[in-house]
């Protein structure tokens, strides 16, 4: 009899075939001229180094805490009278780490063929560069969500366990928290030191070859957007997979499978979607980019309704968990063009802040930074207003668990589409690129207009995606704390059922329940809403302290150079240097904010017990969403405002206007880049330490030791 769940590994199959077809379809491209392809090697070179120093570095962590988690977990090893348990799930950390180590990699491999490709076939015209650009976005998409959902499968047939899928997900969450983290400063050290030495000090264009931080710079369009992005949207993909797979072995009558393989299904039929939306997006020869790409979106979301709705009437799923995954679905959307209202050309917020700039950086960073406050509340509101629909829809089907289990399945629902949402936000930063090449090539106007063009689609498309991830996020996690209960209750439960606690089952459900008014649970929320602002602000300062590096050497390199300021034939900057103080310094800045989210993590809970821990994930998750979007929405408006007084606004390029907003796009760079998109990850990676540790923490913690 054929089981609904393998609908998912013949999905991601298939997926990763046709990422395989877009990947040979750019591969035929042709790479233009001898020197675009001197800049596409030097950016790829530089990418692949990145790349291979990071994954060197992780790769030591990755077989110390996968190593730990076979010692410890599910329980310490001497006393599991069944060790294979934490043999499986240690080499189901290491599964998914790697996983999300390749999902990286092929992402970033694409981009680098597809960016010289795009600004080539853009002397051709608008419809022949978009496709490429696209396509090569899609093999990052549809091979990420392939290799993410195959992974997650092959665990489960493996094991038949959803807790070794959490392990899965752990290893998956912790590889992309260092990837965003180090893409994030990557990236940012070189398009601040970029932009304050090149446009500010000496007044040459962006990209302009003669900047010895260029090259860096488009390095990390790469290893931040493509592979960092990649990395956390397929992390926040397999999260929610899990959680809503644990929290449907926790409701489930024993033997029963249908709320474990419901969540499986379900992301098979959203990359079936996804395929779809992927292969019938494109544009005329006077064709919108952006229009294109919203497109796309729109008509993948009712494909998977369809898919979804069929599915759920012949397998005889319950209609209220359809309804609650597109109860998510339809919050993502609006969240994405929430962002897109506050960070896009033509709209108030943008007119308002470029504006803003004729009287100085001070009122642009005020207003911009205004306009972010603003914008978080219009997705706050809208992830509440799903968790809360899904709830109560889903409750009548068996009281609270059900519940719960709905929200999870509202965060199935926003994700199910990931495969489209990930090709778009690759598309990004391979037109970016295409951008650079073409002006450093030297390929004329026409073809650095069209380029703009890609580009400014690309840029709303990271706002909706950044917005899109962030509010998935936020019901992951939800629906992730929910797991974290379930969990403790199992736990309590085992305790009592061996003697060592006498609790009744009203008395388990009053601790678990979490209340503020319990000085546990307060203590641990104070301290998790402080943990997304000093997470950001390690991230930050480091991109602070690796920036004050790269400008000193760009300085350097202008003065110490003969007739590199002033471009005289066969003289070069010397932009390995700068890649390679931009890795350093990356490398050196993300171990610690990456290391002591997961260190405090523990310590909460193994010192003030799992109701500490469980206030500590319910404060870093409220305010770890409202710092992200305000972050990711207050950055990408500054950057758009300035790219819209360069097209002649206020003064346009060079003017005092555009200067002051260049400040504010340099201020809003870490933040929309580093610290914003990689709190999601961060709450993730907190909740599901939360839930791997349990067990061990609601049996051993200090407090409980003292009495308290």
């Amino acid at each position: 009899m054929f089981e609904p769940w393998l609908i998912a590994p013949i999905a991601s199959i298939i997926s990763i075939l046709a990422g395989l077809y877009f990947y040979y379809y750019i591969d035929k491209q042709d790479s233009g001229t001898d020197k675009m392809k001197e800049i596409a090697d030097a950016i790829k070179e530089g990418s692949k180094t990145f790349l291979k120093r990071e994954y060197s570095i992780l790769a030591v962590f990755v077989a110390v805490v996968g190593t730990l988690l076979g010692i410890i977990l599910p329980e310490p090893i001497w006393l599991n009278a069944n060790p294979i348990e934490n043999i499986s799930l240690s080499l189901a950390y290491f599964f998914g780490a790697v996983f999300s180590a390749l999902a990286g990699y092929v992402g970033m491999d694409i981009a680098t063929k597809a960016n010289t490709k795009t600004a080539f076939a853009a002397k051709k015209g608008l419809n022949k560069a978009f496709p490429i650009g696209f396509r090569g976005g899609a093999v990052m998409g549809l091979t990420v969500v392939g290799f993410s959902l195959l992974g997650v499968s092959i665990v489960y047939f493996l094991t038949g366990d959803a807790k070794m899928v959490l392990g899965f997900s752990f290893g998956a969450s912790a590889l992309a928290l260092f990837a965003k983290a180090g893409g994030g400063i990557f990236t940012k050290t070189a398009d601040i030191s970029a932009d304050l030495v090149g446009k500010i000090e000496l007044g040459i264009p962006e990209d302009d070859p003669r900047n010895p931080a260029v090259i860096a710079d488009n390095v990390g369009d790469n290893v931040g957007d493509v592979a960092g992005m990649g990395a956390d949207l397929a992390d926040s993909y397999i999260a929610s997979i899990v959680a809503v797979m644990l929290l449907g072995t926790a409701i489930s009558p024993l033997g029963e499978t249908m709320l474990i393989q419901i969540p499986l299904v379900f992301s098979g039929l959203g990359i079936f979607a996804s395929i779809i939306g992927a292969f019938t997006l494109r544009i005329g020869e006077n064709g919108n980019p952006g229009k294109a790409l919203n497109l796309g979106t729109y008509l993948t979301t009712i494909i998977f309704g369809i898919f979804t709705f069929l599915a759920s009437y012949y397998l005889e799923f319950p209609l209220e968990l359809w309804g609650a995954a597109i109860v998510g679905l339809s919050a993502g959307i609006i969240i994405g063009f929430t962002s897109d209202y506050f960070t896009s050309e033509g709209k108030t917020p943008l007119i308002k802040t470029a504006e803003a700039s004729k009287t100085g950086s001070a009122t642009n960073i005020i207003t911009g930074f205004s306009y972010g406050l603003q914008s978080v509340f219009p997705p706050l509101l809208g992830i509440g207003i799903a968790a809360v629909v899904a709830y109560y829809l889903c409750y009548p089907l068996g009281g609270q668990g059900y519940a719960f289990y709905g929200i999870g399945m509202a965060a199935i629902g926003m994700l199910s589409i990931v495969g489209l949402i990930i090709s778009s936000d690759a598309y990004g930063p391979i037109v970016d690129n295409a951008r650079g090449i073409a002006e450093q090539a030297g390929l004329g106007d026409e073809v650095i207009r069209i380029t703009d063009e890609l580009d400014a689609a690309g840029n709303t498309a990271k706002a909706i995606t950044k917005g899109f991830a962030i509010g998935a996020a936020g019901l992951t996690v939800i629906a992730l704390l929910a797991t974290f209960q379930a969990e403790v209750t199992l736990a309590l439960g085992n305790l009592v059922a061996n003697g060592s606690m006498t609790l009744t089952t009203a008395e388990i459900e009053s601790l678990v329940s979490l209340s503020l008014l319990e000085p546990k649970v307060l203590l641990g929320t104070f301290i998790g809403i402080a943990m997304p602002a000093l997470f950001s602000s390690m991230l930050m300062l480091g991109v602070g302290r690796n920036a004050e590096r790269m400008i000193k050497e760009v300085r350097r390199q202008f003065k110490e150079i003969p007739g590199l300021k002033e471009g005289k034939e066969g003289v070069k900057p010397d932009y390995t240097r700068c890649v390679d103080i931009a890795t350093t310094g990356a490398l050196r800045e993300l171990l610690p904010a990456s290391t002591v989210t997961i260190g405090v993590t523990l310590a909460v809970g193994f010192i003030g017990g799992f109701q500490a821990l469980g206030g500590f994930l319910a404060g870093s998750i409220f305010s770890g969403l409202l710092l992200a979007l305000l972050m990711s929405n207050a950055g990408g408006l500054w950057d758009n405002a300035k790219k819209y007084i360069e097209t002649g606004v206020h003064g346009g390029k060079g003017s005092d206007a555009h200067k002051a907003a260049v400040v504010g796009d340099t201020v809003g760079d870490p933040f929309k880049d580093t610290a914003g998109p990689s709190i999601n990850t961060m709450i993730t990676v907190m909740s599901l330490v939360a839930s791997l540790f349990a067990a061990l923490v609601v049996q051993y913690n200090l407090l409980g030791i003292l009495g308290f």
